[in-house]
């Protein structure tokens, strides 16, 4: 079955998961499979003000609606493209004295939106929302009683002239979001800011190896002339070679955990249980939980003790974080690296974590050559276990690539940045803002690297004089979020 430009892939029954995904024709590693718009997103409570409520981009100065005086927009192409959706939305809001939280302005749309088109299969969906999967017999004690405050919540914002639901299908899309929730990232990529529903993409499979992944493309709402002007999308993007007939699968969640971490994940949040070959076979688990090789290799007990450690050494680093002590962040990750390295393996998960971390709030801290070396490693350990297209590895390279970069390590910073560069290219596409950037800063370190082969003593006064004469550019502050996974799930 497909529709309106879903010509490529067909939904199927797949043994033991219900629907899923075929691919219809042949897909090389970067290829677009589809592009989907959402059939509804709202901004998350939190950042109602700082994105825009269109495109989820992050924005300095963002024009507020008038009416409401609750969403906010780019500008007026952002402003317009969204009264369709934010109309009804708008009165409500006026009408029920403040704005609800962003479960119901979802629920809302969708239902707007039904209203208006019907429950049908709407324009290029190969699935109705009626078909998606609610999981609401599945949920536990505490997930009903979200659902009940949920639809309650949803009956005193509902106005009474709009088309009335049964409480029976408004408690259906409440599940579909639960279970179905997109999480839409801002233009960098970096933070969850919203949650869409997209009825195609619910139809891909989960893998823990999969051959597809999903970036959100905030489109181009600057180019109004509407042949330029690209809309906020999903993307569907092949990781490798995939022949027609081939099963398309995304991963749910972090592929950086035990096969059984990953299980319980997937059965706490999704309901299912994963029967991937990496699951099945633990394949990578050995890698994870390396300990050091060689003829003093620690016992049993020593590495227990270690892992311990790590556990209690994580719970520390994420208070530390949150309060913003981060010089006692990096006090905390040095600590336990020293009792790590002599007891766990280069590519175990524990050291990885505190590596990861100790790179990002050192570089933060401006303390480059540190941060580089553990960057270094930290890479060099997700090169063992990642899938090689995979888009968290592509980002955790670049930020090494940059954090080489600013250490004054250039032959090192361009090739993780090429690396990088090649990574994104097929997770990301070429036009996507992140991969845009990584091609600006592979070409300036290009430039550098070959003026530091000429003549190594000039590169670094040039270096040197530069940073004198400009305010070095400051890393991020270190967020305390993880990568933002790929379906939105209330924990």
């Amino acid at each position: 079955m497909t529709k309106g430009g879903m010509e490529s892939v067909e939904v199927f029954t797949a043994e033991g998961k219900g629907r899923g995904l075929k691919a219809q024709k042949e897909f090389l590693p970067g290829d677009v499979i589809f592009a989907e718009p959402a059939y509804a997103a709202v901004v998350f409570d939190s950042l109602t003000h700082v994105i825009c409520h269109t495109c989820f981009k992050r924005q300095e100065r963002l024009h507020r609606c008038g009416q409401c005086k609750f969403a906010y927009y780019c500008d007026r192409t952002c402003q317009r493209a969204a009264w369709l959706n934010h109309k009804n939305e708008c009165s409500a809001i006026k009408r029920h004295g403040k704005a609800p939280t962003e479960n119901i302005r979802l629920a809302a749309r969708i239902l707007w939106k039904i209203e208006r088109e019907g429950s049908g299969l709407s324009e290029g969906c190969l699935v109705s929302i009626d078909e998606l999967q609610n999981h609401v017999d599945s949920f536990g004690e505490e997930e009903k009683k979200e659902l009940r405050a949920d639809v309650e919540s949803f009956l005193e914002f509902w106005p009474p002239h709009c088309q009335q639901f049964g409480m029976q299908f408004i408690s259906h899309i409440f599940g579909v979001i639960s279970c179905n929730g997109f999480t839409l990232s801002d233009q960098r990529g970096l933070q969850a800011v919203g949650v869409g529903i997209f009825p195609n993409l619910c139809q891909a499979n989960h893998d823990c190896w999969p051959n597809c992944t999903v970036v959100f493309n905030n489109g181009n709402h600057e180019a109004v002339r509407s042949m330029f002007h690209t809309q906020m999308r999903i993307e569907l993007r092949a990781l490798n070679k995939i022949s027609p007939g081939d099963e398309l699968t995304v991963s749910y969640v972090d592929f950086l955990s035990l096969s059984e971490e990953r299980r319980k994940q997937l059965k706490k949040q999704y309901y299912f249980d994963c029967t991937c070959e990496h699951c099945k076979k633990q394949l990578k688990d050995d890698l994870m939980l390396a300990v050091k090789a060689g003829e003093s290799k620690p016992s049993a007990d020593t590495v227990k003790e270690v892992i311990q450690l790590s556990k209690d050494t994580l719970e520390k680093i994420n208070k530390a974080r949150m309060e913003g002590h981060y010089h006692e962040v990096v006090k905390l990750c040095r600590d336990c690296l020293e009792k790590q390295e002599p007891v766990l393996g280069d590519t175990n998960i524990y050291l990885l974590r505190i590596l990861s971390i100790a790179s990002e709030v050192l570089s933060y801290l401006q303390m480059f050559e540190e941060a580089a070396d553990y960057a270094k490693r930290m890479v060099d350990g997700y090169l063992k276990i990642y899938h090689p297209n995979n888009a968290q590895l592509g980002m955790a390279v670049m930020r090494a690539g940059v954090t080489h970069w600013h250490a004054g390590l250039i032959e090192a910073g361009h090739g993780l940045i090429c690396k990088a560069y090649a990574i994104l290219l097929i997770t990301h596409g070429p036009s996507h803002p992140i991969t845009k950037d990584l091609e600006v800063m592979r070409v300036q370190t290009e430039m550098e690297l070959r003026m530091f082969q000429q003549n190594e003593f000039m590169y670094y006064k040039m270096r040197e004089a530069a940073l004198k004469n400009q305010k070095i550019q400051v890393m991020p502050e270190p967020s305390n979020e993880n990568a933002p996974s790929l379906f939105h799930k209330k924990e």
